[in-house]
C-alpha cells in the first residue's frame, strides 16, 4: 500500500480541534470509568440484590457486548457517518446506564450492562476513528498525552469514585453518574464537532456480524469458564473454543467475498505495520488489565491497603503512562520516529511484569511502586503509539473498522488475560482454606501472592512475545495531512458543516 507521506514541518493543529477532542475524550471517559466504578460497588450490589454466584456476569456481559460491537459501530461509522454514530452509541449508554440504576435483582443487572456495553463499544470506536479523521498521524502525537491521561484518569480515578459513591450515595448511583457527564459530552460533540457529511449505499454484511458474534463470544465464553465455573478439559470449555475456531474459520471466508466487509481483510494485508500493532494492543490490554484488577487485589490481601489506598497505590503506574506518552506523542511529531517506542516500551514491561512476579508476602509497598512505574513508563510508549501506527497502515475509507479493530483487541487482550489469570488465581487459592500455613487467613494471603506471582510471570512471557513483535514494525512515514481532505486543512475539516 502506498502510504502519503509529507515533507513539512508539522505544524500546530488548529487550536478548534483541541476543544474538539476534549469533547470527544469525555464521552469516551464515560466507558473507561464505568467498569471500574462498578468494580468498585459490586460487593454492596451483591449484599442488595443477591446473586453472588451470578457476580461475573456483571463485567462478562460488559466486556462481551463490547467486544463483540466495536467493530461493527466501526463499519457502520464508514458507511453512515462517524459523528451520527457516535452520538448513537452515547444515548444508548446513558439509556442503559439508567435502566441498570433500577435493577431489582442481578438478571435484570446482568442484562443491562450487556446494553451499556454495547454502547460503550460505540465509545471507543467512534472515539479513536473520529481521532484519526481530525488530525493526521503526524500530528497525532500531540494529543496523545490527552488519552493517556484521560486513561489514567479512568482507571484510578474510577475504584477512588467508587469508593465515595457507593459510600454516601449507595450504589444505585454508580450508574446514575454517567448521566450528567454523558450529557455534557452529547451536546459538547453535536455542538463542536463538524465532518463532511457521509452516507455510502451499501449492503451491510449481515453473516460477517453473526459469524464475527459468534467466534468472540465463544472466545470470551470459554475462556471465562476454564479452570473457574468449569475444567479446562471439560466439554463446555471444549465446546467454546471448537466454535470460536469453526466461527472464525468461517468469517474470514466471508470476509474475503463480503462487499463491504465488516473486518476488511485488506487492513491486515496491505501493510505488515497493522498486524503487528494489532499484536502490541493485545499485550498491552493484556498489562493494563491485568495490572489494574490484580494489583488491588494484592495490595489489599497481602499488603493490607483499604480499597482506596489501593487505587491510590496504582498511581506510580498510571501517571509515568501519561507522562511517558505525552512525551513520546510529542517526539514523534516534532522528528517522525516512533520504532524505538515501542521496543522500549515493551522491554520495560517485560522487565516490570517479570519483577513483579517476584512479590512475596514480604515485598514492601514502596518495592511495589518501583516495579510497577517501569510498567508505566511501557505502557507509555506502546499503548497509543501503537494505535497511530495501526491507523497509520490504512485508507482513510477503513479508519473507523481500523480503530475499531484496535480497540476491540485491546479490550479482547484484557478480557482473555484477565479470565486466563482469574483461573491461576483459582488454582493457588483454591486448596487455602486448609489451613496448612497456620492461620486460614495466613495461608490465604501466601496462596494470593502466590496467585499473582504466577500471573505476573505469565505476563512477563506475554511481553517478551510482545518485544519481538516490535521489533518486526517497519517504520513508515506518519502522513502529514489528513487523507479524506488533501486540499485542506486541518481547520477546514472543523469548519465543515455535518
Amino acid at each position: 500500500m502506498s502510504v502519503p507521506t509529507s515533507t513539512a514541518a508539522p505544524g500546530a493543529t488548529d487550536p478548534r480541534v483541541r476543544w474538539t477532542l476534549l469533547g470527544v475524550m469525555l464521552a469516551m471517559l464515560l466507558a473507561m470509568l464505568d467498569n471500574n466504578v462498578v468494580g468498585t460497588a459490586m460487593p454492596t450490589i451483591v449484599g442488595d440484590l443477591g446473586g453472588l454466584a451470578h457476580i461475573s456476569w456483571v463485567v462478562t456481559a460488559y466486556t462481551l457486548t463490547t467486544a463483540i460491537s466495536t467493530p461493527i459501530w466501526g463499519k457502520f461509522g464508514d458507511l453512515y457517518g462517524r459523528k451520527r454514530l457516535f452520538l448513537a452509541s452515547i444515548v444508548v449508554f446513558l439509556v442503559a446506564s439508567a435502566l441498570a440504576g433500577t435493577a431489582q435483582s442481578m438478571g435484570q443487572l446482568i442484562g443491562f450492562r450487556a446494553v451499556q456495553g454495547v454502547g460503550a463499544g460505540g465509545l471507543g470506536a467512534g472515539a479513536f476513528a473520529l481521532i484519526a479523521s481530525l488530525v493526521p498521524p503526524r500530528e497525532r502525537g500531540r494529543y496523545q498525552g490527552m488519552t493517556a491521561t484521560l486513561m489514567a484518569i479512568g482507571t484510578v480515578g474510577g475504584p477512588l469514585l467508587g469508593g465515595v459513591i457507593t459510600g454516601h450515595l449507595g450504589w444505585r448511583w454508580a450508574f446514575y453518574v454517567n448521566i450528567p457527564l454523558g450529557l455534557v459530552a452529547l451536546v459538547w460533540v453535536q455542538l463542536m464537532l463538524h465532518l463532511p457529511a457521509t452516507r455510502v449505499r451499501a449492503r451491510i454484511d449481515w453473516a460477517g456480524i453473526a459469524l464475527m458474534t459468534a467466534a468472540i463470544g465463544s472466545l470470551v465464553l470459554g475462556a471465562t469458564w476454564a479452570g473457574a465455573t468449569y475444567a479446562w478439559g471439560s466439554w463446555q470449555v471444549l465446546s467454546a473454543f471448537a466454535v470460536f475456531l469453526v466461527t472464525t474459520a468461517a468469517f474470514i471466508a466471508v470476509q474475503r467475498r463480503a462487499p463491504e466487509p465488516v473486518l476488511p481483510p485488506r487492513v491486515f494485508t496491505e501493510q505488515r505495520n497493522f498486524p503487528l500493532a494489532i499484536g502490541l494492543l493485545l499485550v498491552a490490554g493484556v498489562v493494563m488489565f491485568g495490572c489494574s484488577l490484580y494489583m488491588p487485589l494484592f495490595q489489599q490481601t497481602v499488603q493490607g491497603a483499604s480499597a482506596t489506598n489501593s487505587g491510590l497505590l496504582l498511581l506510580p503506574l498510571m501517571i509515568p503512562v501519561a507522562l511517558v506518552a505525552t512525551v513520546a506523542g510529542k517526539v514523534m511529531s516534532a522528528t517522525g520516529r516512533y520504532k524505538i517506542f515501542p521496543v522500549t516500551g515493551t522491554a520495560c514491561l517485560t522487565a516490570g511484569t517479570a519483577l513483579l512476579a517476584t512479590m512475596d508476602t514480604s515485598t514492601p509497598r514502596a518495592l511495589t511502586s518501583v516495579y510497577l512505574v517501569l510498567v508505566g513508563i511501557g505502557l507509555g510508549c506502546t499503548l497509543q503509539m501503537s494505535t497511530t501506527i495501526a491507523q497509520n497502515s490504512v485508507e482513510m475509507r477503513d479508519m473507523g473498522a481500523a480503530s475499531a479493530a484496535t480497540n476491540l483487541f485491546r479490550t479482547l487482550g484484557g478480557s482473555l488475560g484477565v479470565a486466563v489469570f482469574g483461573s491461576l488465581l483459582t488454582a493457588a487459592t483454591g486448596h487455602a482454606s486448609t489451613g496448612e500455613s497456620g492461620s486460614t487467613a495466613t495461608a490465604y494471603r501466601h496462596a494470593v501472592a502466590t496467585g499473582t506471582s504466577h500471573i505476573f510471570l505469565t505476563m512477563a512471557i506475554v511481553c517478551a512475545v510482545g518485544f519481538l513483535i516490535a521489533l518486526a514494525v517497519k517504520e513508515v512515514p506518519l502522513r502529514g495531512k489528513a487523507a479524506t481532505v488533501p486540499a485542506q486543512s486541518t481547520a477546514a475539516v472543523v469548519a465543515a458543516d455535518n
